[in-house]
């Protein structure tokens, strides 16, 4: 037994309503190009899906483009972060040339207290040794930038 439809869009051989419910041919026209937008649509997403190359190249250039952002937001922390230990060098040296101008008008048997407690304090020795070797590195490095040397 076959299928047809008859005139009043009623297939014989089954109790299927009207194709689609149109109601008349005009509105079978419009559901037709209906039909036919939405399928146009539904390929188009899947050659863009079947499009492996065309992915793989937008994933890239979203990659590529995170990545640089990153990079200047990188840049961007270091600079900050070299700017910070500077200045906490060049105050960290003023400090230092203080306490050694103060040593030097120091009377001997004061300066030995500074040794002993110095000797008591190996921890304080080790940092102030440590700001004092950046301040004299990083005096050196801005001579050198500035072609002074």
């Amino acid at each position: 037994m076959t299928d047809a439809t008859s005139r009043d869009g009623t297939r014989s051989g089954s109790t299927a309503q009207p194709v689609g419910g149109a109601k008349g041919p005009d509105e079978l026209r419009q559901q037709i190009e209906q039909t036919r937008g939405q399928l146009g649509d539904t390929v188009e997403e899947l050659a863009g899906k079947a499009d492996v190359k065309g992915r793989a190249k937008a994933r890239a250039a979203d990659l590529k483009d995170k990545a640089g952002a990153m990079s200047v937001q990188l840049r961007s922390s270091a600079a900050h972060a070299g700017h910070a230990v500077q200045d906490k060098a060049g105050r960290t040296g003023h400090a230092a040339q203080d306490k050694a101008d103060r040593a030097r008008h120091t009377p001997p048997g004061r300066a030995r207290g500074a040794v002993r407690a110095g000797l008591g304090h190996p921890r304080a020795v080790a940092v102030a040794g440590a700001a004092a070797g950046v301040v004299v590195a990083a005096s050196l490095a801005r001579r050198r930038h500035h072609g002074h040397c």
